[in-house]
């Protein structure tokens, strides 16, 4: 096993290399913070909050969520997190990160459990569930978003995940961005999540070390499983960012052995083929439908191209978040045309797998 560091404002509270965690550690760690973190929750506090666990909204990588409600009538997601080393870096990476900053594009961490074996994390609740559920073909019409939607939902997303590298006392690098780990309010306002994979990068660092790959197939950048290409840095969430929108524009997953046609199987590579051809409104969802006007063709083609852009394969040809927001901010034809995003290799890569839950 590999060994897991982490700092906070240039303090190392965690540190192991065995299977199991030293639980004084964590403790220390959690009192050093109190004064900084959100609510601890005892383990029964939580069974009154979720009337038992009777509501089970949904399950992760490393447990399973529960909607619950607070004294103050605000609505929680508790995840209860399973017994493992890898559930217990994802605790502890949660409350470092996301549970000491608070953004309008980020999910909030309102508390936390550890007791015993009885871990949790407790998230404000997101009632619109993931944007996985709205952008893939074949669910049902009333889950379908319209442009303005997508558009609006793209754009937050982008401004949370640049608070990340810009705003906080450590660049934080997510490493696991897709549609699953972006959350919809009742308004649909996203809000990224689970920063269980997440890496702290100080300011005047340029890349991070990384002793094993971390992601989801088919949205890590190309840096992250082939070191040869070159240092992880916050462009590898660009990359990620830039495989969401894709699937956005054209609803469907990026890599798909189901389609008809050969030529588009990779759907990135499909896209940027039409858009030399001046077609790409033929990968837009719903593009034969007179209901996509021309306005909102035009968002959704600027969408499409700032994809294009995200997803370079050489991290330093994408543009950064920041650029990315002002791109999507921009209107116009401000947006040059992007470069040819892939190297030959593509194709052979990891993440041409389409196992969108599976991390490594």
């Amino acid at each position: 096993m590999g060994i897991l560091v982490v700092f906070v404002n240039r303090r190392r509270w965690f540190s192991t290399s065995s299977k199991t965690l030293d639980l004084s550690n964590v403790e220390k760690f959690l009192q050093d913070y109190v004064h900084q973190m959100p609510c601890r929750y005892s383990y029964s506090q939580l069974m009154k909050i979720t009337s038992k666990f009777t509501h089970r909204v949904g399950e992760g990588g490393f447990g399973v969520v529960y909607k619950g409600k607070l004294s103050t009538g605000d609505l929680v997601a508790v995840k209860m997190l399973d017994q493992s080393r890898h559930s217990e870096n994802q605790f502890m990476n949660e409350v470092a990160t996301i549970g000491r900053i608070h953004h309008v594009h980020l999910v909030r961490l309102m508390g936390y459990c550890y007791e015993g074996n009885r871990n949790a994390l407790v998230y404000e609740y997101m009632a619109n569930g993931s944007l996985e559920k709205f952008i893939f073909a074949g669910r049902e019409k009333e889950q379908i978003l319209n442009w303005a939607q997508l558009y609006s939902i793209a754009l937050g997303a982008a401004r949370g995940i640049a608070y990340l590298y810009q705003d906080c006392d450590n660049r934080i690098i997510h490493f696991d961005i897709k549609p699953h780990n972006i959350l919809l309010d009742e308004e649909f306002t996203p809000k990224v999540a689970d920063f269980g994979l997440a890496k702290l990068c100080g300011k005047k660092k340029d890349h991070i070390s990384m002793t094993a790959a971390r992601g989801t197939p088919g949205y890590a950048a190309p840096e992250v499983w082939n070191r040869n290409l070159g240092p992880v840095t916050d462009k590898s969430d660009v990359y990620s960012f830039g495989m969401v929108l894709l699937e956005m524009v054209g609803g469907r997953k990026n890599v798909d052995v189901q389609v008809s046609r050969s030529s588009q199987l990779y759907f990135p590579e499909w896209a940027f083929k039409l858009k030399e051809n001046e077609q790409l409104e033929r990968v837009l969802r719903g593009s034969g439908k007179a209901e996509i006007e021309c306005e909102e063709k035009e968002k959704a083609i600027r969408l499409a191209k700032v994809g294009l852009w995200c997803i370079q394969y050489t991290s330093r040809d994408r543009p950064s978040m920041s650029r990315v927001v002002q791109m999507l901010e921009g209107n116009g034809d401000d947006i040059t045309n992007p470069p040819l995003p892939f190297n030959s290799s593509i194709r052979a890569a990891p993440s041409i797998d389409s196992s969108e839950e599976s991390s490594v």
